[in-house]
């Protein structure tokens, strides 16, 4: 029963981190619809600045995060500016071959700069080790993760759902014409949208630096874990992703503890099975 919950724990928290890591594609692609397959390479950014910081000038773990995700939204912003803006409209056939090759010339920069290597970190003390509770041990980060990832899953959806931001997003995607006929601003509410799942993705992976690793392959390592959360989750909401992210976190941990000679493949028979099940994601609604 102990190694049941402890499992249920470590596959929610893999779940929430892999929310965090994916939801920023789920924005871009569902309420921008631009394909951004280099959203991995904004989460590695995000890792070689926390482990930098933390290891080389001694900086906070917290402060760490937070210039992260500075970093990457920035980021974000600035290529949003110079590159992505230019794809707005165009095939996906073009969005895929340019973020794929965005993917490789970053990847080429992190191992020039940092090299091939792994990245390791030391969490700080309040992070490190396990807790009992009822008899049933508790890894530290993997509660701080829980905590810290859900919170920014219910800031995200607030923010997207209930308020005038949101409300103006939706407005120009869904016509961006009539939009800025309005007066709406949408170069610079797409730029900020962008910066958003940016930063997202550089927060998700500076908490992944102790949990999944990070070297220049990240962004191809785990591009298939984004697509799959937003596959099945579906690339129109917060919560869609949110369920997918932790259904598919718990199958994968539970996986890899009860039949680990099977590896990644109970993740993707998932997958398939519930695409087939709710092609249009989780949480969409039936067609009548």
């Amino acid at each position: 029963m102990a190694a049941a919950v402890t499992v249920l724990l470590d596959g929610i928290a893999s779940g929430m981190l892999l929310f965090v890591l994916s939801v920023g594609l789920s924005v871009t692609l569902g309420l921008m619809n631009v394909v951004n397959l280099a959203h991995g390479a904004f989460g590695m950014v995000g890792g070689y600045v926390c482990a930098v910081l933390l290891n080389r000038a001694g900086v906070p773990f917290v402060v760490c995060l937070l210039a992260a995700t500075l970093a990457a939204a920035l980021l974000g912003w600035v290529l949003e500016r110079l590159l992505y803006v230019r794809l707005y409209g165009r095939d996906h056939l073009d969005q895929v071959l340019f973020s794929i090759g965005l993917v490789f010339v970053l990847g080429a920069g992190a191992d020039w700069l940092m090299g091939a290597r792994q990245q390791l970190i030391q969490l700080p003390e309040w992070l490190s080790g396990r807790v009992e509770v009822g008899g049933v041990g508790l890894g530290r980060y993997r509660i701080f993760l829980i905590l810290l990832c859900g919170a920014v899953a219910a800031g995200l959806h607030f923010g997207l759902v209930r308020t005038r931001f949101g409300a103006r997003l939706r407005a120009a995607v869904d016509d961006g014409v009539v939009a800025r006929g309005m007066g709406l601003p949408v170069g610079r509410i797409f730029s900020l949208t962008f910066a958003l799942g940016s930063g997202l993705a550089g927060l998700g992976g500076a908490l992944g630096v102790e949990v999944l690793g990070l070297d220049p392959n990240f962004p191809l390592k785990y591009l298939v874990y984004f697509l799959v959360v937003v596959a099945v989750g579906g690339a129109n909401s917060v919560a869609g992703p949110f369920v997918a992210a932790i259904l598919l976190g718990v199958l994968d941990v539970a996986g890899k503890y009860w039949v680990p000679q099977v590896g990644a493949f109970v993740i993707y028979t998932a997958m398939v099975v519930l695409l087939l099940a709710r092609p249009e994601g989780l949480l969409a609604r039936a067609r009548s």
